[in-house]
């Protein structure tokens, strides 16, 4: 690296900046890897939606066997006298079987509606899931990065420690070169005037 490189390590601006930067990336990765895990959770609710469903859906089946069974007894009334009586049972008992036929079907409606977005949110969970890995990954590249940088910035300290207590040897022989010339030259000129 050139000097001019080292100046700007030993300032430590830009690198400092440059941890700062990828600091607050990692923590909004972070606030956004937990925000799709209560997505995730999502499917919980619609499997308690569906297990309720399928209890109404078998209720219904219930209701409608009783009721044909009870049906029955009535066809059997019908062979006997009072007829009339039998019919109006009959047709109350159609109706309710009706009633009870049509609200099956509205339950194997929502029960398959339930299933449809089941499946859906299965999907999204799998994205989600892919997406949490790919964020895991990059956030363990992003750590090995940043302590490869705070690797790189303590030796760049060091060598620049080092640099610094060099020159400021150099300064001081330097300095007491000039002073034993300085000294030097007039003893010399006193000795050769003498």
């Amino acid at each position: 690296m050139k000097l001019r490189e080292w100046i700007i390590i030993e300032n430590g601006s830009s690198m400092r900046e440059l941890k700062k930067q990828r600091i607050s990336e990692i923590k909004s990765r972070i606030d956004e890897a937990e925000a799709l895990k209560l997505v995730a959770e999502c499917p919980r609710v619609l499997l308690a939606k569906l297990r309720e469903y399928k209890s109404d859906r078998n209720n219904l089946k219930n209701e409608i066997k009783m009721l044909t069974l009870g049906n029955m007894g009535t066809r059997e009334e019908l062979l006997e006298p009072g007829m009339a009586d039998a019919l109006t049972k009959s047709a109350d008992q159609r109706t309710r079987l009706m009633m009870s036929t049509e609200r099956l079907n509205q339950s194997t409606d929502r029960i398959k509606e339930s299933r449809r977005t089941m499946l859906e949110t299965e999907e999204l969970d799998v994205s989600i899931l892919q997406d949490l890995h790919q964020q895991r990954q990059s956030l363990l590249h992003a750590n090995n990065t940043l302590h490869g940088v705070d690797e790189n910035i303590s030796k760049s300290k060091r060598i620049l420690t080092a640099m610094s207590r060099r020159m400021d040897r150099n300064k001081w022989i330097i300095g007491l070169a000039i002073v034993v010339l300085i000294v030097a030259i007039p003893a010399i000129l006193y000795f050769k005037l003498k």
